[in-house]
C-alpha cells in the first residue's frame, strides 16, 4: 500500500478542471492551479474559477463517525475500498459512503450550500479574487443534487450578486453523478440558464484516476 501523503485540496481543484474540460469545453484544459481563485487562465485575467464545497450540517455527525473508515480498517477486497485506502480519496468513484483520509478535513470544513454561496459571492464582490473577464464558482457536494436544488442555488446566487460590480458569470454544481452548469449572466430566460451534464461510471473512474495521478505527481 502506498503511503498517504500530506492532505491537500488540489485533488478537488484538479478534479473540477478535468470535469469542466471533459463535459463543458476544452477551453478549460489550459487553466492553471493557483490561489484567489483556484483555477485561472494563464494570462491571469480571461477566466477565473473558485472551487469550494458544500455539505448539509446534518452530515457533520455522520462524518465524525466515519473517521475509522478514512483509510484505516475496512475489510474485504472491494476495489472501491482498495482505491480509497491507497489514494486517500473517495469522491468520484461511485456511490460510496466512505470518506477518504485525505479528503476528510475537506468535508469537515464544508458549509451548507446557502452559506457557502453567501460567503463566496461576498468575497468576489469585495474584489478578493481580483477581476477576470469571466468568473466561475465551482461547488462540490457530497450529497446528491437534484435539478430543483441546482435551480434554487442558481436563483439564490443571482439574487445575492444582483447589485454587485464584480459577479460570477457561471455557477457549477457537482456531485458524483452530475455536473450542473448555471449561466448567471443577465438577460437570459430561466429555460436557458441551466444545463445538466450526466457523469457516467466510466467518466467518474477516469476523472478520479486522472485527479489522483496529478496529485501524486505534483
Amino acid at each position: 500500500m502506498k503511503a498517504i501523503r500530506k492532505y491537500g485540496t488540489c485533488f478537488f481543484e484538479q478534479y473540477a478542471q478535468i470535469a469542466l474540460s471533459a463535459l463543458v469545453s476544452r477551453e478549460f484544459d489550459t487553466l492553471v492551479n493557483k490561489d484567489r481563485p483556484d483555477l485561472q487562465s494563464k494570462d491571469g485575467h480571461s477566466i477565473g474559477i473558485e472551487v469550494t464545497r458544500a455539505m448539509e450540517e446534518s452530515r457533520t455527525a455522520e462524518k465524525e463517525m466515519l473517521k475509522d473508515l478514512a483509510g484505516l480498517s475496512p475489510s474485504g477486497s472491494d476495489e472501491t475500498l482498495d482505491q480509497i485506502l491507497e489514494y486517500g480519496y473517495s469522491f468520484g468513484i461511485g456511490k460510496s459512503k466512505y470518506i477518504g483520509a485525505r479528503e476528510l478535513n475537506y468535508w469537515k470544513m464544508a458549509l451548507p450550500m446557502q452559506r457557502i454561496l453567501e460567503s463566496k459571492v461576498a468575497k468576489a464582490g469585495n474584489g478578493f479574487y481580483g477581476r477576470f473577464d469571466r468568473m466561475g464558482l465551482f461547488v462540490f457536494s457530497k450529497d446528491d443534487l437534484e435539478e430543483e436544488d441546482a435551480l434554487k442555488a442558481m436563483n439564490y446566487t443571482i439574487s445575492l450578486q444582483k447589485y454587485l460590480d464584480i459577479r460570477y458569470n457561471s455557477l457549477f454544481l457537482a456531485d458524483v453523478n452530475d455536473l450542473y452548469m448555471c449561466n448567471l449572466d443577465d438577460g437570459l430566460s430561466a429555460a436557458t440558464r441551466l444545463i445538466r451534464y450526466r457523469i457516467t461510471p466510466q467518466q467518474r473512474k477516469e476523472f478520479y484516476l486522472e485527479a489522483v495521478h496529478r496529485q501524486i505527481n505534483k
